[in-house]
């Protein structure tokens, strides 16, 4: 039987926490590679699935989904037996803030390094916006040291969930982009956790 899921990615991508997610959740799913290098994304194949020309793209009996916060809140409400997200309101909008704040703020802070003809032409401009990662990054794991992860194991607490591949995953590009993660005790001892679990494990392979 065809799976009904299909998950596009690119390694190394935000797609990696979709994939996680799907693993954690026991999704049956097939996993399409979007190859960048031979600028895949931009192919009409894939524009045709996601005209924005990115991963992760879900394909689901009911229509193509796009967005990391959307696809992890998508997998954990399809498959609620995996309990991998806070039921309760509170808590489900809390994980939805933390979302949010990796992809509007973190991953375009981490962006500005590989993807800096995103916002200037000038060399000069896209140096200096090169320049800049290694602090804007730091900044913002400061703020998830801080604000973000407690005394819990896990960034919702004593609850695995999506938001714990998600982490993982933006987390593992600080070295990429020249910062020290054992700067921040917490993110690094959660990346450390994380990463020794099964469905991760496989998502890595």
């Amino acid at each position: 039987m065809t799976p009904e899921l299909t998950l596009y990615h690119a390694p190394g991508t935000c797609a990696q926490a979709v994939r996680i997610a799907l693993l954690e959740a026991g999704a049956e799913h097939r996993l399409v590679h979007v190859d960048f290098s031979a600028g895949g994304q931009r192919s009409p194949d894939y524009l045709a699935v996601n005209p924005k020309g990115r991963v992760p793209a879900l394909a689901t009996e009911a229509g193509v989904l796009t967005e990391t916060p959307a696809l992890l809140a998508y997998v954990a409400q399809r498959f609620p037996q995996a309990h991998l997200a806070p039921t309760d309101a509170y808590g489900f909008a809390r994980m939805q803030e933390f979302h949010s704040y990796l992809a509007s703020t973190v991953h375009v802070a981490h962006a500005h390094r590989p993807r800096a003809s995103r916002w200037a032409d000038a060399p000069e401009a896209i140096a200096a916006m090169q320049r800049k990662v290694p602090e804007n990054m730091a900044e913002c794991f400061e703020l998830i040291e801080r604000h973000y992860l407690g005394d819990g194991p896990w960034a919702m607490g004593g609850q695995y969930t999506v938001a714990d591949g998600y982490l993982f995953t933006v987390a593992s590009w600080l070295a990429s982009d020249g910062v020290d993660i054992a700067r921040f005790p917490k993110v690094h001892a959660h990346s450390q956790r994380v990463a020794a679990r099964p469905a991760v494990q496989q998502a890595l392979v």
